[in-house]
């Protein structure tokens, strides 16, 4: 249909142009002639912008040529290693028009190549074609790394050219010992010379987050990482991550979209503690605070400098999250101790204050994404609906809930076919009409001074097929099962996973991502080190013992492309179970509150267990929500969580 329409698109225009005032008499009528005449705009302006990717493409070589660089590599990352980047840290977008948040560009005078994972394969073939880019499907037979591809596409003596501060030390190693007799230069930012309207850098406000929501004060969390510096033997620890750094000093910002953070660098010794930020970010009530921790401040460019005079210590960095730039500096004249951030490990482990606030968080955010079901269960082929309107009328509803700050990550708003795209982003230049029929999936979550919140639902709008409920049934056993594990401490995720899959496994069916990722508390989504997934992951910072305090989400899916997508998300809490003659056992609690619509359930599919457990849950979720809801919300809730 889009191809035709696309070829077509002039014909169309010109149609609605000039019929659209007498569409206009009918507002449902009008409404498709809208969405229609958007849809001329957006393939006009998406061919528009691919056309300016080979320009972009060639200015680069010619800047390549200018420094003698023989490929170029771009990486999806800002000077802090950060799974989101702000708008000013895009450059490859920039280059190659690929929007997806996960990605690793490479361009030599010849060929640019894009390498992204499974939740991104079908979104970046649609946005490469026609722009002279490359799809590596990582992970897939017969597709060489980022490093091979390298290897086998350059010569003894070429140069291998990026951005050392948008590089981590580990994957700069990597390529120094995959390349041999290769220069390396990193002093450069290329992309920078010739990306002429680049975004500024963000410099959002810091506020203080304070200790009632944490538990614990920043002197607290900043002695803990000096007791683990101890422990390192380690003078010195340079810390990069953003998460890391806000965690420890109690401090939030904005400076990337849904991630409550500040642009900043953070030194300590075992007496000294720089703080390397844009002074423009800090109020004096926030610098007063920072004073009195003992903090001193220093300009956000000025940590290269700083680094390069620290000779003859111990420093204690995790070369995976701290740019090349910055190791370089210190490396050879500093003796290195490369373990993952002690915040990192600490902070996954949340206090009792935190724990009960995240609870909180959750019920405030069931009762938002309940009351959205409701609305769009109630509405849905009465008036117009559409993937961005939709997404937008469930932020209105958590914008209700005390305590509410933003978005904890962009919201997947997804129906029919795009739900195949596991991380399908709507725009208001692309989207889909919801209609009542088929599924409609929404992965969504909040900030809150109480916590992160992460949940996921697949929704009928409509008459669902027999293949789709089949589906839905299956992967909604498979997220109550996981929720209900029992397991010994000492357990990782690798040993839980096929509870997740054993359904889907058994039925010759699969998903191409993690089962379940860590969640911060007003931080990142996604947090480590903890994480449930099948591919043994021997680095500790993504293969955790699960701990009790662990926030965990809960995620299996199915994904059939060009058809639909289905993904049921809860996130859980690991606590202790009991502990006994054969050791301490652990378990999950529940934190999502939100129903797992019953309209895409074939009970006939499920065992008694499964039946039990979505029971107890759906009484669970009528219980938390009730209080909050109307007489008329409340009756649909006592319907939607009725016992099967």
């Amino acid at each position: 249909m889009h191809k035709n329409f696309r070829k077509n698109r002039k014909t169309v225009r010109q149609i609605l142009n000039h019929h659209f005032d007498r569409f206009g008499k009918c507002d449902r009528i009008k409404t498709l002639a809208s969405h229609l005449k958007m849809s001329t705009l957006f393939f006009e302006k998406k061919d528009e912008e691919k056309t300016m990717i080979p320009e972009r493409l060639a200015a680069l070589r010619e800047k390549m040529r200018a420094y003698g660089v023989d490929a170029y590599l771009v990486p999806t990352a800002d000077y802090h290693e950060s799974e989101y980047v702000g708008t000013y840290f895009k450059a490859r977008t920039y280059i190659t028009g690929f929007t997806g948040s996960a990605g690793t560009a490479v361009i030599t005078q010849d060929e640019a190549c894009l390498w992204t994972d499974g939740r991104y394969f079908v979104q970046a073939a649609k946005e490469l074609a026609g722009t002279g880019v490359t799809l590596m499907k990582m992970g897939q037979e017969g597709v060489p790394t980022v490093e091979e591809y390298l290897a086998a596409n350059t010569k003894e003596g070429m140069t291998i050219g990026f951005d050392g501060r948008v590089v981590n030390e580990m994957l700069g190693e990597a390529l120094e010992k995959t390349l041999p007799e290769r220069f390396l230069s990193y002093r450069s930012d290329l992309i920078g010379e010739i990306w002429s309207d680049r975004p500024a850098l963000s410099a959002e406000p810091v506020w203080i987050l304070d200790a009632k929501y944490t538990g614990e004060s920043a002197a607290e969390r900043l002695a803990k990482v000096r007791e683990k510096m101890k422990e390192n033997g380690a003078e010195v620890h340079i810390l990069t991550a953003l998460d890391d750094i806000a965690w420890m000093l109690n401090i939030r910002g904005n400076d990337i979209p849904c991630n409550p953070v500040v642009l900043s660098y953070l030194v300590l010794t075992e007496t000294e503690s720089h703080l390397f930020i844009q002074e423009e970010t800090l109020n004096e009530k926030v610098k007063q605070y920072l004073a009195d921790l003992g903090i001193s401040l220093h300009p956000y460019d000025a940590v290269y400098d700083f680094v390069s005079g620290i000779t003859g210590k111990t420093i204690l960095l995790e070369k995976a999250k701290v740019n090349y730039t910055i190791c370089q500096s210190v490396m050879g004249s500093n003796t290195i101790v490369n373990v993952m951030n002690p915040a990192s490990s600490l902070k996954a482990v949340k206090t009792p204050v935190e724990m009960e606030n995240i609870r909180k968080a959750h019920i405030k955010d069931g009762v938002a994404v309940t009351r959205f079901v409701y609305w769009l269960k109630k509405n849905i082929g009465k008036i117009p609906m559409n993937e961005v309107s939709v997404a937008e009328k469930l932020e209105s509803f958590r914008k209700e809930q005390e305590g509410f700050i933003e978005p904890s990550f962009g919201t997947i708003s997804a129906y029919g076919p795009n739900a195949a795209m596991c991380h399908y982003q709507a725009t208001k230049d692309n989207f889909s009409v919801l209609q009542p029929k088929g599924m409609y999936l929404v992965d969504s979550g909040g900030q809150y001074y109480e916590g992160t919140t992460d949940v996921t639902r697949t929704i009928a709008v409509g008459p669902i097929t027999q293949e789709e409920k089949r589906c839905c049934t299956l992967v909604a056993c498979s997220m109550l099962r996981l929720l209900d594990a029992k397991f010994m401490y000492g357990c990782r995720g690798i040993n839980l996973d096929y509870i997740a899959r054993e359904l889907l496994w058994k039925n010759g069916m699969d998903f191409n991502h993690g089962t379940g990722h860590g969640v911060g508390y007003l931080g990142c989504v996604h947090e480590r080190p903890n994480s449930i997934r099948w591919r043994l992951l021997t680095s500790p910072a993504e293969n955790a013992v699960l701990e009790e305090g662990m926030v965990t989400s809960d995620e299996p899916g199915l994904y059939l492309e060009g058809k639909f997508g289905i993904r049921t998300e809860n996130l859980m809490l690991c606590v202790k179970d009991v502990k006994n003659e054969f050791g301490q056992f652990m378990k999950f609690e529940n934190l999502t509150w939100v129903p797992i619509d019953l309209d895409t359930i074939d009970v006939s599919l499920m065992e008694g267990r499964d039946r039990e457990l979505l029971n107890a849950y759906h009484k669970g979720v009528y219980e938390k929500l009730s209080p909050y809801m109307t007489e008329e919300e409340k009756a649909w809730l006592t319907e939607a969580t009725r016992a099967i």
